[in-house]
């Protein structure tokens, strides 16, 4: 399927770069022209400074304008980058979008990365008001992907591993695991928070900006902290990252932590979800790859099994 694709995308990437039909000739284009990535969930090509995205198979074809509508919101300038204009809307039933070409974190530079920036935006995003975006924007998809992680576990088969994951998933609340609505009045989040989901914009060193809205929508504010709330406390986030991203949340005014003071107990319910989505997906992956779990993995694995224990106990001593 993805060689049907790329070609494809490539003429949206061309098309969207030199929109003008007397525009010149892409002089150079060709050399930065590239498949940026090929997973189930997106194929993305980057034509010069533009890139084109197929999204994933089954994504919601009403959510996704929404999704769309909202980045290209002047209320979004500066928070969410931009998409844009493409008269392809599908390829092989799945929607194509264009967008400008950022520059991503670096990984192999890891004491550049941009956490407090990163924690600046969601806060900026979290304090839209919902009451200004389309009535038609869906609920922020992180449960249903935690959900999802969990069953992909399940059909991997029996794993020695899963029972933690199992347990500390159990014990969560309902709306966590996509089962109920989530609580309050809810704030517009991303959804899938992580370093990849930042680039500079213009290119190479301009702001920083988000991007990715395939998960976005109205939500519990602290899915959008959870993630690096379960690295820092499964100890592959150094705490002065997690300081700076929390404070640069903070700084923004964020609204899913109080301002001051432990922010732990309003993040507790997201992070422990995003500690069981990262470990179901751990054991599915490597089941499917047929390699045991690396340390980066079993660390998250050992959360789950200290979530589950921590549950138990708990319930032990409000029973008694």
């Amino acid at each position: 399927m993805t060689a049907a694709i790329v070609p494809v995308l490539r003429a949206v990437a061309r098309e969207a770069a030199h929109p003008a039909p007397d525009s010149p000739h892409c002089r150079g284009c060709g050399r930065e022209e590239a498949v940026l990535a090929d997973r189930a969930d997106g194929v993305v090509v980057r034509h010069g400074e533009v890139v084109a995205k197929v999204h994933a198979d089954g994504t919601d074809p009403a959510g996704h304008r929404a999704r769309l509508a909202v980045a290209a919101r002047p209320r979004l300038a500066g928070i969410l980058l931009p998409p844009l204009p493409t008269t392809t809307e599908q390829v092989h039933g799945r929607p194509v979008t264009a967008w400008p070409y950022g520059t991503p974190v670096d990984p192999a530079d890891p004491g550049a990365a941009p956490w407090e920036e990163a924690g600046a935006l969601i806060a900026r995003l979290h304090t839209v008001p919902l009451g200004t975006l389309p009535a038609a924007l869906p609920a922020m998809r992180g449960p249903a992907k935690a959900a999802l992680a969990v069953a992909r576990m399940r059909a991997a088969g029996h794993h020695r591993a899963a029972g933690p994951v199992l347990r500390a998933w159990e014990r969560l609340p309902a709306w966590a695991r996509d089962e109920a609505p989530a609580p309050g009045p809810g704030a517009l989040c991303h959804g899938d928070l992580h370093l990849g989901q930042l680039v500079r914009h213009p290119a190479p060193d301009g702001p920083w900006l988000l991007i990715d809205v395939d998960d976005l929508g109205a939500g519990e504010p602290t899915w959008d902290l959870a993630r690096p709330a379960a690295w820092y406390a499964a100890g592959l986030l150094p705490p002065e990252d997690w300081q700076a991203f929390l404070g640069g949340y903070r700084r923004a005014h964020g609204p899913a932590v109080p301002a001051e003071g432990d922010p732990w107990p309003q993040l507790d319910v997201a992070a422990r979800a995003l500690t069981v989505q990262a470990g179901a997906l751990a054991i599915a992956k490597s089941t499917a790859e047929g390699r045991e779990l690396d340390d980066a993995e079993l660390l998250m694995i050992d959360s789950c099994a200290r979530i589950g224990a921590l549950a138990t106990e708990l319930a032990s001593e409000a029973s008694s």
